[in-house]
Protein backbone atom coordinates (compact mmCIF):
# COMPACT_ATOMS: atom_id res chain seq x y z
CA UNK A 1 0.00 0.00 0.00
CA UNK A 2 1.35 3.20 -1.26
CA UNK A 3 1.93 6.67 0.95
CA UNK A 4 -1.31 8.47 -1.20
CA UNK A 5 -3.54 5.57 -0.74
CA UNK A 6 -2.96 5.71 3.55
CA UNK A 7 -3.33 9.26 3.61
CA UNK A 8 -6.50 8.98 1.66
CA UNK A 9 -7.91 6.26 4.04
CA UNK A 10 -6.78 8.09 7.19
CA UNK A 11 -8.79 11.27 5.91
CA UNK A 12 -11.47 8.97 4.85
CA UNK A 13 -11.74 8.34 8.51
CA UNK A 14 -11.15 11.30 9.92
CA UNK A 15 -14.14 12.08 8.12
CA UNK A 16 -16.27 9.13 8.99
CA UNK A 17 -15.35 9.62 12.70
CA UNK A 18 -16.65 13.27 12.44
CA UNK A 19 -19.32 12.96 11.38
CA UNK A 20 -20.67 10.09 13.57
CA UNK A 21 -19.27 12.16 17.05
CA UNK A 22 -21.02 15.03 15.38
CA UNK A 23 -24.56 13.29 14.86
CA UNK A 24 -23.99 11.70 18.57
CA UNK A 25 -23.37 14.62 20.34
CA UNK A 26 -24.46 17.56 18.20
CA UNK A 27 -23.91 20.93 19.90
CA UNK A 28 -22.28 19.15 23.00
CA UNK A 29 -19.03 18.26 20.86
CA UNK A 30 -18.61 22.39 20.02
CA UNK A 31 -19.16 23.98 23.52
CA UNK A 32 -17.59 22.80 27.16
CA UNK A 33 -21.06 20.99 28.39
CA UNK A 34 -19.08 17.86 29.03
CA UNK A 35 -16.53 19.51 31.65
CA UNK A 36 -17.35 18.41 35.34
CA UNK A 37 -17.93 22.31 36.20
CA UNK A 38 -20.41 22.50 33.14
CA UNK A 39 -22.65 19.21 33.97
CA UNK A 40 -22.74 20.14 37.78
CA UNK A 41 -24.21 23.68 36.66
CA UNK A 42 -26.81 21.90 34.52
CA UNK A 43 -27.72 19.40 37.25
CA UNK A 44 -28.19 22.38 39.44
CA UNK A 45 -30.05 24.75 37.05
CA UNK A 46 -32.09 21.68 36.54
CA UNK A 47 -32.51 20.18 40.13
CA UNK A 48 -32.49 22.85 42.51
CA UNK A 49 -36.36 23.47 43.63
CA UNK A 50 -36.01 23.73 47.15
CA UNK A 51 -34.42 25.18 50.22
CA UNK A 52 -33.88 25.20 54.11
CA UNK A 53 -35.38 27.84 56.66
CA UNK A 54 -32.27 29.65 57.35
CA UNK A 55 -31.35 30.28 53.50
CA UNK A 56 -35.04 31.17 52.88
CA UNK A 57 -34.46 33.70 55.07
CA UNK A 58 -31.29 35.01 53.33
CA UNK A 59 -32.95 35.11 50.33
CA UNK A 60 -35.71 37.21 51.51
CA UNK A 61 -33.12 39.76 53.28
CA UNK A 62 -31.27 40.23 49.19
CA UNK A 63 -34.10 40.28 47.98
CA UNK A 64 -33.99 37.64 45.76
CA UNK A 65 -36.09 34.26 45.20
CA UNK A 66 -34.85 30.67 44.51
CA UNK A 67 -35.86 31.46 40.14
CA UNK A 68 -33.15 33.82 40.53
CA UNK A 69 -30.55 32.13 41.94
CA UNK A 70 -30.97 29.35 39.31
CA UNK A 71 -30.73 31.70 36.72
CA UNK A 72 -27.26 32.90 37.92
CA UNK A 73 -25.74 29.68 37.87
CA UNK A 74 -25.34 29.67 34.13
CA UNK A 75 -22.69 32.32 35.02
CA UNK A 76 -21.66 30.79 38.35
CA UNK A 77 -18.17 29.43 39.05
CA UNK A 78 -17.86 26.34 40.53
CA UNK A 79 -15.56 25.63 43.38
CA UNK A 80 -14.33 22.01 43.51
CA UNK A 81 -11.14 22.42 45.91
CA UNK A 82 -13.93 24.44 48.58
CA UNK A 83 -16.65 21.90 48.03
CA UNK A 84 -17.43 19.04 50.73
CA UNK A 85 -17.93 15.57 50.13
CA UNK A 86 -19.22 13.32 52.64
CA UNK A 87 -20.38 9.51 51.68
CA UNK A 88 -23.91 10.13 50.77
CA UNK A 89 -23.82 14.01 49.61
CA UNK A 90 -21.67 16.40 47.69
CA UNK A 91 -22.33 19.94 49.51
CA UNK A 92 -20.70 22.54 46.28
CA UNK A 93 -19.66 25.71 46.99
CA UNK A 94 -20.69 28.24 44.08
CA UNK A 95 -20.13 31.80 43.66
CA UNK A 96 -22.18 34.06 41.18
CA UNK A 97 -23.69 37.32 40.93
CA UNK A 98 -27.30 37.48 42.28
CA UNK A 99 -29.22 41.09 42.30
CA UNK A 100 -26.08 42.76 41.56
CA UNK A 101 -23.84 41.28 44.19
CA UNK A 102 -21.49 39.01 44.21
CA UNK A 103 -22.72 35.60 46.37
CA UNK A 104 -21.56 32.27 47.73
CA UNK A 105 -24.37 29.38 48.14
CA UNK A 106 -23.57 26.31 49.24
CA UNK A 107 -26.24 23.49 47.54
CA UNK A 108 -25.78 20.50 48.63
CA UNK A 109 -27.47 17.23 46.53
CA UNK A 110 -27.21 13.51 46.92
CA UNK A 111 -24.30 11.53 45.46
CA UNK A 112 -27.29 8.63 44.62
CA UNK A 113 -30.05 9.88 42.04
CA UNK A 114 -32.06 7.17 43.03
CA UNK A 115 -32.92 8.13 46.46
CA UNK A 116 -33.40 11.70 45.60
CA UNK A 117 -32.27 13.81 42.41
CA UNK A 118 -33.47 17.42 43.98
CA UNK A 119 -30.64 20.06 44.86
CA UNK A 120 -30.79 22.17 48.43
CA UNK A 121 -30.16 25.91 49.00
CA UNK A 122 -28.06 25.60 52.05
CA UNK A 123 -26.98 28.75 52.27
CA UNK A 124 -26.74 32.22 50.50
CA UNK A 125 -23.91 34.60 51.74
CA UNK A 126 -22.50 37.80 50.59
CA UNK A 127 -19.05 38.19 49.41
CA UNK A 128 -16.79 41.53 48.84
Amino acid sequence: MDLQRRLTLYLLGILIGSGMAWWFYGERLTNSGWLPQEKIKLRLRSTLVRTTGAAAEQLAAWPADLAAVRASIDSAAIDLNASERTHDSIHYVVHARLAGRSARYIVSVLRDFDRDSTAVLRSVVSVQ
